[in-house]
């Protein structure tokens, strides 16, 4: 299994501090901007604790989480100052991937299996601050939890008990020491004050712990260069296309050099025909293109790259080097319906290929009543979220009763294909 790199961003008033000590402003506190760094820098997720105290300055936090999650194009953790079930609700409403419950707390402990089964155990994760902590809940934490938050060097105690995975938060900065505690097998991911630090190269750093040995998650490509099919200038293009909107954003070529480099750093990378010399797009302009995937085509001899773009791809200020209509027909560019059929999809799969802790699989188990009871209450949040002036409530809440209304679905079996013909027939 490959170790993570997971900065954390703490959370207090709205802004990022220092951490859990004196908590001072932590560069100018913009939290979307250091979510956005981490994301682009190496990180392959994020942690956030929320340092708020009181229900206001909670709910602000949250809605602050939202905008960091919105920002982040990593998975973001969310983590302190949760009190109830509902605080749960709020951080993965506001798109956390994971939520932290802190294991010194007895009613943390008493909310974990209640929000696992209501949530998915693969979105639950515990800290722990002494090997106490885990020894006396090894059962519940291995039933309804995906990992282990580690906030003191207790990961050999944790590993000898049972084999969850295990992020370490850790004050230690020496990249000596942390590539030692990296070669455990206890220390699955790593986080605290070293990869949180902006002034660290991640980059670099999962490039050392490759020649110690120690899996990451890397740029490795699966084809050799010496497989590409290169053009008469040993050089092939490069489509370029934004991993969100699918919008194509440039042509550009590589030769090996670039291509290496590419794989490197992160940063889409080419080499420049009229300067004949290597080209890191957006190093001068600060409109970097972050990678996210490589795609060669069947004959080999064209890349698409799929980007995190920066400001503008094209040197005129455009956002796409390609903003010369030509002819155009008009037509809808949304499809909504791929989105439901994806996760009715999920659903269809969890009913056929069941995952232990599952929360798909827990109301098929229960069965149609159970389904129906649940159809029903989102309903009724809609009602009472619709009262509110926040639409955020009503966004989430109608995200709630489709996501149960398909699980109805697939339990008895009808298709969107169905619903989309019975409604064009009306």
């Amino acid at each position: 299994m490959k170790k993570l790199m997971i900065p954390c961003l703490y959370l207090q008033s709205e802004k990022a501090v220092t951490g859990f000590g004196q908590r001072n402003l932590f560069g100018d506190g913009d939290v979307e901007k250091l979510a956005r760094f981490y994301s682009d820098n190496g990180a392959d997720e994020l942690l956030v604790f929320d340092f708020s105290v009181g229900d206001r300055e909670h709910d602000a936090a949250i809605g602050r989480i939202r905008d960091i999650c919105y920002a982040s194009e990593i998975p973001v953790i969310g983590a302190g100052n949760i009190k109830r079930a509902e605080d749960v609700k709020k951080l993965i409403y506001a798109g956390c991937g994971k939520v932290v419950l802190n294991f010194s707390k007895q009613s943390n402990i008493d909310l974990l299996e209640e929000v696992s089964l209501r949530f998915g155990k693969e979105k639950m994760m515990v800290s722990i601050s002494a090997a106490e902590e885990f020894a006396a809940h090894k059962e519940l934490i291995e039933t309804c939890a995906q990992g282990v938050l580690a906030l003191d060097t207790v990961q050999d105690s944790i590993a000898q008990l049972s084999s969850i995975p295990i992020v370490l938060h850790t004050d230690e900065s020496k990249e000596a020491e942390l590539v030692k505690l990296l070669q455990t097998g206890a220390v699955g991911g790593l986080s605290g004050a070293y990869v949180s630090n902006p002034d660290t190269a991640l980059v670099e750093f999962k490039a050392l712990l490759r020649e110690q040995g120690i899996p990451v998650q890397t740029f490795e490509s699966s084809i050799a260069w010496s497989d590409f099919k290169l053009n008469s200038d040993g050089m092939v293009p490069v489509i370029v296309q934004d991993y969100k909107t699918d919008e194509v954003l440039m042509l550009a070529y590589m030769n090996e050099e670039a291509f290496e480099t590419t794989l490197k750093s992160g940063k889409m990378t080419y080499w420049s025909r009229s300067r004949n010399e290597l080209w890191t797009k957006g190093l001068t302009s600060g409109h970097l293109q972050y990678v996210k995937s490589l795609t060669l085509d069947c004959d080999n001899d064209t890349i698409l790259a799929r980007v995190s773009q920066i400001g503008a791809a094209c040197h005129t200020g455009n956002r796409t080097c390609f903003f010369k209509t030509l002819v155009k027909k008009e037509y809808d560019d949304t499809n909504p319906l791929r989105v439901f059929q994806d996760v009715y999809d999920v659903i269809m799969d969890r009913k056929e290929n069941p995952k232990e802790g599952s929360y798909t699989n827990y109301l098929f188990d229960k069965g149609l009543d159970k389904i129906l009871k649940k159809v029903g209450e989102e309903c009724t949040e809609i009602v009472i979220a619709a009262k509110n002036p926040d639409k955020e409530e009503v966004k989430y809440e109608i995200s709630d009763f489709l996501y149960h209304m398909m699980v109805l679905m697939a339990e008895k079996g009808v298709t969107w294909d169905e619903i989309v013909k019975e409604l064009a027939r009306r």
